[in-house]
């Protein structure tokens, strides 16, 4: 009997989970049992991962759901990241980044290859989807630079900054053409409108990368690159932040219409685009406000925090509810 598709949902939900964790530790200030709490949710998300991966061995991909498949590369190196900040498993997190960074860079490729060949296909936010991992691996590839021998850690720096790059550009040019698509001929399907959140995804961690690789830029490279690693990381981070914010502002109207709409906003794995793009933006304020000191950009940060644990306990809660997640089952979630 042939296997069913894979399902990159599943992976989305990794991503979700493991970002309420990461971005806890990042926050400004401290809140006592935060960072006890968030140890549980990234062990949480650690098993997601497990069970996702078991899952999705030996199944075919279907090209319906290739967008997505740059959930998988981010949900390694989402959980990568937490095995760094929570354990002292510095050789789990290397595996996991490597692997994520490998697929990333695949994805980044064949998907956008794939979708070229779709004449008929139209541009949404999951576009960005194969394109982001690249980001990622910047972003969380930059605290493993103090774990490589010294002789090695200048090329991973800049390797790290040539991920930041393909990301970003490749990203510029969809977020364009969606922009393009919305002012013209509207948001879509409203299975399709939470995708629009996933222009958040990177923005907010090329917000986050910058201030990542700023750290190690100042202690591998020469004293003046470094320091303009910090300017970069301050003026372009501003910048970048401020437009997620307005995207914020634009992709929450939207939803709110959709849902108050006749028929709804249906329950779809889409909806996991609610929760690790605001995560991102969460840990991209973080690090503009441990470089600025900004009270203004720190409660921010918590703002976004707020509204990234209240979007995952809403769409946790509908996974279970409306997939019939169980303990040891698959993850799956239908609409309704």
């Amino acid at each position: 009997m042939d296997r069913a598709p894979l399902r990159p949902g599943d992976f989305s939900a990794v991503m979700g989970t493991g970002i309420v964790a990461n971005a806890a530790v990042a926050l400004p200030g401290h809140v006592p049992g935060l960072h006890p709490a968030a140890t549980v949710v990234w062990v949480l998300a650690s098993a997601l991962l497990v069970r996702a991966v078991v899952d999705a061995a030996g199944r075919p991909i279907d090209p319906a759901t290739a967008p997505v498949l740059g959930a998988l590369p981010m949900a390694l190196m989402t959980v990568g990241a937490g095995t760094l900040l929570f354990t002292p498993l510095v050789a789990v997190a290397v595996a996991l980044w490597l692997a994520g960074t490998l697929l990333g860079l695949v994805t980044a490729v064949a998907v956008p290859l794939l979708l070229s060949a779709r004449r008929d296909a139209v541009v949404t936010g999951a576009w960005l989807m194969p394109v982001v991992p690249p980001m990622v691996s910047a972003a969380t590839g930059a605290p493993l630079i103090a774990h490589v021998p010294a002789s090695v850690r200048p090329d991973a720096l800049l390797c790290c900054y040539a991920l930041f790059g393909i990301s970003l550009f490749a990203a510029v040019a969809i977020i364009a053409q969606l922009w393009g698509r919305l002012l013209h001929h509207g948001p879509g399907e409203p299975a399709t409108v939470p995708t629009l959140w996933i222009v958040l995804g990177p923005l907010g961690q090329s917000v986050t990368a910058a201030h990542a690789l700023a750290g190690p830029a100042g202690t591998v490279l020469a004293p003046e690159y470094g320091r303009g690693a910090e300017v970069f990381a301050l003026l372009y981070g501003v910048a970048a932040l401020g437009f997620a914010l307005l995207w914020l502002a634009f992709a929450a109207a939207v939803t709110l219409r959709t849902a108050r709409a006749p028929g709804g906003l249906p329950f779809t794995p889409a909806w996991w685009a609610f929760t690790f793009p605001v995560g991102t933006c969460v840990t991209g304020a973080a690090g503009l406000a441990h470089q600025t000191g900004s009270p203004m950009v720190a409660t921010l940060a918590v703002a976004l925090y707020v509204l990234l644990v209240a979007a995952w306990l809403t769409v946790a809660t509908r996974t279970v509810t409306r997939g019939r997640l169980r303990l040891g089952g698959p993850l799956r979630a239908t609409a309704r």
